[in-house]
């Protein structure tokens, strides 16, 4: 150290270590991560499993109400980043809600009237040909009876098989008189659901709307961060969800243009030619039903199945096998290719998950599975990082 010619001190020149560690241009120190939270044993043993039974408690006692809140959330929380790129302009946070919330109804209407359009006319060309279609298959079920009846085999099946084809309209009909019948306990169910769906709407406009407070709640009661998006508790949360939407949809659009690309292919090649004329149809109702876990894919291929059963049965039979292709496909390929990417969890828990949901609530359940999973494990990485428990072994030889 040197001194001024006023005798006060002046700091030596840094060293040449110093220089290596110091930068020359002045910067921000990072943040350093928050020390973790210590869980003591007292509320390990006491606390935490009491804390666990009133949720379990509360969680069964409240049973559909709870449900229609888990399914408002997750709404919000899917159209939460929209919210936050229409407001980023200085606009409101209630009036980007209701700018997202139009915007999300009139794209749902524009998609419905430019599909509603070549939809209708396959559906139309399908109910016009249906006789055609029926007469077609007792003309073939009346061939395989004088078939086996040149074989000899005496065997009776003109009958049935015209009994079984019309018999769909006697269903129909019938079904007509019982649904005038149960119309009261109909109307109910439909009201109790239409209700069920505005109250889910107007919470998730509510969350959306408080959005940000709901944000500062959940981080004063999750264990700090360390500042950063990346260890941010309600962003990693957002996140998961947002992969999780965007992985099903690039799912189901993946499914239903495969299955409408090869039923078109089956009209083609002769094998099943109504397949060219309602491939949009078919494909549309399978990628819909694609978004339906577990069950989906199933009543995806109904349509398709019937429509060739009424055709040939060989034809029937050679669709079933295109959707089963399908289905192996999607399972062993495209499934995990896509959600291993967005969802990062074993696929044992997406099905445990899958399952529980159809269990607990059916198919609503297992539709809010998967996002409620997301949570799950961001949840439990993030504790993970910032929560420590005291440890039970304080000395070599004891518990304590």
């Amino acid at each position: 150290m040197t001194r001024t010619s006023e005798g006060t001190p002046e700091a030596a020149p840094p060293s040449e270590l110093e220089r290596e560690v110091v930068p020359d241009s002045p910067e921000l120190p990072q943040q350093a991560a928050p020390p973790r939270a210590i869980v003591p044993r007292w509320v390990q043993l006491v606390l935490l499993p009491v804390v666990l039974f009133a949720l379990w408690a509360l969680a069964k006692a409240a049973g559909k109400v709870l449900l229609i809140f888990v399914i408002a959330a997750v709404i919000a929380l899917i159209l939460n980043p929209v919210v936050a790129f229409v407001q980023r302009p200085r606009i409101p946070r209630g009036l980007a809600v209701l700018v997202v919330y139009l915007a999300f109804f009139l794209t749902l209407v524009g998609v419905g009237f430019l599909l509603a359009n070549p939809i209708s006319n396959q559906v139309r060309t399908f109910t016009n040909n249906l006789p055609h279609i029926v007469n077609e298959a007792n003309r073939t079920i009346a061939s395989w009876q004088r078939e086996l009846n040149d074989r000899g085999l005496h065997v009776e099946i003109v009958k049935q098989g015209k009994t079984a084809l019309q018999s769909i309209q006697d269903k129909v009909a019938k079904s007509a008189s019982k649904f005038v019948s149960f119309g009261g306990g109909l109307l109910t169910e439909a009201a109790s659901a239409i209700f069920d769906l505005v109250l889910v709407f107007v919470l998730s406009v509510y969350m959306l709307v408080y959005g940000e407070r709901i944000g500062r709640l959940v981080r004063r009661a999750m264990p700090e961060g360390d500042g950063t998006p990346a260890d941010d508790y309600p962003i990693l949360v957002q996140h998961a969800v947002s992969r999780y939407v965007g992985g099903q949809l690039l799912f189901s659009v993946l499914m239903g243009a495969s299955a409408g690309l090869s039923l078109y292919v089956f009209g083609l090649i002769g094998i099943f030619p109504d397949g060219r004329k309602y491939a949009l149809a078919f494909g549309m109702f399978y990628g819909v039903m694609e978004l339906v876990p577990y069950i989906g894919p199933i009543l995806g291929a109904l349509p398709a199945v019937l429509v060739a059963l009424f055709t040939d049965p060989i034809v029937a039979l050679w669709v079933t096998l295109l959707f089963v292709g399908l289905q192996q496909l999607e399972g062993h390929v495209v499934a995990p290719q896509v959600f291993g990417h967005t969802l990062r969890i074993n696929p044992l828990l997406v099905i445990f998950a899958l399952l529980l949901g159809l269990q607990l609530h059916g198919v609503v359940g297992a539709l809010i599975a998967l996002p409620i999973l997301a949570i799950l494990r961001e949840t439990v990485v993030y504790l993970s990082r910032h929560i420590e428990l005291e440890p039970w072994d304080r000395t070599p030889g004891g518990l304590l």
